[in-house]
């Protein structure tokens, strides 16, 4: 099974939960200081918020996998339609280790595909590891070609992905 996933940044954290609570009747699956998820079953929806974006809306779109059979079938359909596509693989954001990719629309809204794998006690590990000093990011991310900061280790990670097309940059890396 397939389930649409919506992520929004919000501006005030605890009146959203409240809202999408009332909205959904249902309280968030997961809720963090700067984040909350609705797992809904009716229509099947993964529903986040978030504060970790530079203004309110939509940051990105996507869809979620029961497997890793239904992801590697849409990644392979993405490349067979020649779409630009950033392949993350096994990767940790939003409180979760999951395996994922990236296209980007014709109006530059970044769809994210992905397979949940665990869940995780911080936001992303990296970003975690790095404000302890314990390690570094790795290696660099590609930077968003609307951002204008410079790259750095351990620098936040730019909103959507870079996928070819500009699009707006926060700190939100999922």
């Amino acid at each position: 099974m397939k389930r649409f996933h919506v992520h929004l940044h919000v501006d005030d954290l605890s009146k959203s939960v409240g809202f999408y609570s009332k909205l959904f009747a249902t309280e968030p699956a997961r809720l963090e200081s700067d984040y909350a998820k609705w797992m809904l079953e009716d229509p099947p929806v993964n529903f986040a918020i978030s504060t970790r974006g530079s203004q309110p809306g939509i940051d990105h779109l996507g869809i979620q996998t029961d497997d890793p059979g239904e992801l590697a079938a849409m990644k392979a359909r993405a490349e067979a339609a020649d779409m630009t596509l950033l392949d993350e693989g096994e990767t940790t954001c939003c409180y979760a280790r999951s395996e994922k990719h990236w296209v980007t629309d014709p109006q530059g809204i970044a769809w994210e595909h992905f397979h949940t794998l665990a869940n995780i006690a911080v936001f992303n590990e990296a970003a975690a590891q790095a404000s302890t000093g314990s390690a570094c990011c790795g290696p660099a991310e590609p930077a968003v070609a609307a951002s204008t900061e410079p790259a750095a280790c351990c620098a936040p990670t730019p909103r959507g992905k870079p996928i070819g097309i500009p699009i707006k940059s926060s700190t939100s890396c999922c």
